[in-house]
């Protein structure tokens, strides 16, 4: 029972949530009810045309053309205004629908932005691309139907019902007492919907996740072996999309053939009380006509709107997920009075830094640290005690749980993320570039750089050489993954992006894992002459390239267990010594 109110109540904030955003419109939407109601009263208007045209028809060689003749004037002026109305309506609320899609995408976009690391850590990609894509597509889709035939359906009912009721009391009374029947088969049937199209979207978000996964891995897939085991992971996501699919369609197929079974007997019940007030004189055969035309155009809204309701089910629960996301809890905001422009010298500080990323399991406790201007701090050990994460704690990835952090002597949280960023340059492991040109791609942290700039910084780099025997050169037009080239020349443009900004203070996670060991080489030399007077951190594996670091910090299970220069911890015969003897081992 709590699990019904819950989600009756998600429908009702959800509902509220769109009609907010369709406010902002509220001169489409005015014109769109105009031209609905224009619509409605000239369509209505035709019948009562045609029930005229039938009483002409009075027997054989009795029929009175110059009327008749008039009313298929008049009949079609009235369809001819129609047209135009139903065309303005359609337009109005295409622009309506379509608005409000582009505002919740914007929306969704600019909350991704500004999400903590947190949240896209802990979320498949592919399930946050599903709710901007294909969930918004969706709601469009039912947004757009509600528009078109809801507001039609609901004024065509309530004019057919007034223009029954001038005509005939009686005939109208029966129509009104077999009409909730209708109503009752349309609600429990959206009650239904509801929570099964929720449950459709949830997986199928899980299943977009799943394929990106596998598109984005497919070599590993197929050096593994596991084209069989992942076949058969996606068959049974396929399933469970299917079952939950069929049980959402069943029931919203259901709604057409129930609402057109009361609609029959809306239709028979206007047919016999008709045909008895006929032959008692109480309505001529052309009002007779009429009302059968009118029974006809009021059921018919019934079927649309019970379509449209079961739509707006999976809208509103695809609606749902996407404002899950957008009212998702943003990154801490900087504070009002935050520093938005700082030139930092490379004076690092970390005092008493606990964090963890998950609650009761600890990473890193009272984490101290003191760096000079221009020193160069080495971070090793082994994988999962802490290296990254300090990085992702300097760079305001995310925040420390206790502690502080400061730059020159300013806590990091006195100034905007943006204004610390500007003073890091950071190549990773994980190379990223843009869908654009090399030049694109180079320019995207100095976009004034001169071009003798940057082709200076790719030949410090060693990139120049390969960019230039690309088809054409820095204007060759690369996709986000690199397209053809390696994952060294990949790497060798991120760093090539960094030497060119020159910041302060350098991190360099495992900048060099993925250069052979001739490249890598010329790449120290030319990070040495890059290092100069710069603070820099270098997280490596490979100890030997890290022997010249002024300060080398060995980090076991989120705390530093020793620290000093190369020559210092050998001495120690201590974890570093183990570490770096284990390498160099026969």
């Amino acid at each position: 029972m709590e699990q019904k109110e819950r989600q009756k109540e998600v429908r009702k904030e959800t509902l509220q949530k769109v009609l907010k955003r369709i406010q902002r419109y509220w001169f489409f939407l005015l014109l769109s009810m105009a031209a609905a109601v224009v619509t409605v009263v000239s369509t209505l208007y035709v019948p009562i045309l045609i029930g005229r045209g039938v009483d002409y028809i009075l027997g054989a060689g009795q029929v009175d053309f110059p009327s008749i003749l008039g009313i298929l004037a008049e009949i079609g002026i009235v369809v001819g205004i129609t047209a135009f109305f139903q065309w303005l309506m359609n337009v109005s609320n295409n622009k309506i629908a379509y608005h409000v899609v582009h505002d919740i995408r914007e929306e969704a976009f600019r909350r991704i932005e500004i999400l903590p690391l947190r949240y896209i850590d802990s979320h498949s990609y592919g399930e946050i691309v599903s709710r901007v894509i294909a969930d918004v597509d969706i709601f469009a889709d039912g947004l757009l139907m509600g528009f078109t035939q809801l507001f039609t359906g609901v004024i065509t009912i309530l004019g057919t019902l007034i223009i029954m009721l001038t005509v005939n009391g009686w005939i109208t009374a029966v129509v009104v007492c077999i009409t909730p029947l209708s109503l009752f088969v349309a609600s429990f049937i959206a009650k239904k919907t509801f929570t099964m199209f929720g449950e459709q979207s949830s997986v199928r978000g899980e299943q977009t996740a799943f394929i990106d996964e596998m598109i984005g891995n497919q070599q590993v897939v197929q050096a593994f072996g596991r084209e069989a085991e992942v076949e058969e992971q996606f068959a049974k996501m396929n399933h469970r999309l299917e079952n939950c699919s069929l049980k959402a369609i069943f029931y919203s197929s259901i709604t057409n053939p129930a609402t057109r079974f009361v609609n029959s007997m809306v239709y028979a019940g206007v047919g016999i009380t008709g045909a008895l007030a006929a032959i008692g004189g109480g309505i001529s055969v052309g009002q007779l006509t009429c009302m059968l035309s009118y029974a006809n155009q009021y059921t018919k809204p019934f079927n649309e709107i019970s379509g449209v309701v079961t739509e707006l089910q999976n809208a509103l629960a695809c609606a749902g997920r996407i404002f899950a996301l957008i009212e998702e809890e943003p990154q801490k905001a900087d504070k009002p009075d935050a520093l938005a422009r700082f030139e930092a010298k490379g004076e690092i500080s970390l005092q008493n830094v606990c964090f963890s990323y998950l609650p009761g399991q600890k990473l890193i406790e009272d984490f101290n640290l003191e760096v000079k201007p221009g020193q160069r701090i080495a971070i090793v050990g082994p994988t999962g005690c802490g290296k990254t994460t300090v990085i992702n704690l300097l760079m305001r990835f995310y925040d420390v749980d206790r502690g502080t952090i400061c730059v020159d002597g300013c806590d990091v949280t006195d100034m905007t993320r943006h204004a610390l960023r500007e003073n890091y340059g950071m190549v990773l492991q994980e190379t990223w570039l843009k869908t654009g040109t090399i030049r694109e791609n180079l320019l995207m942290g100095k976009e004034t750089a001169t071009e003798e700039e940057m082709m200076e910084a790719a030949k410090a780099a060693h990139a120049h050489s390969f960019i230039m025997r690309l088809p054409k050169g820095y204007d060759t037009f690369i996709t986000e993954d690199g397209g053809s080239l390696s994952q060294g020349q990949k790497q060798l443009l991120c760093i090539t992006r960094v030497m060119l900004v020159k910041p302060p203070i350098l991190i360099l996670d495992e900048a060099t894992s993925s250069i052979d060991t001739r490249t890598e080489q010329k790449i120290q030399k030319a990070f040495e002459r890059l290092m100069e007077g710069r603070t820099s951190f270098i997280v490596a594996h490979r100890l030997s390239t890290i022997q010249g670091a002024d300060k080398i910090l060995v980090m076991k299970d989120g705390n530093i267990v020793e620290q000093g220069s190369h020559q210092q911890l050998l001495a120690k015969h201590g974890f570093y010594a183990n570490l770096y003897n284990s390498q160099w081992a026969q």
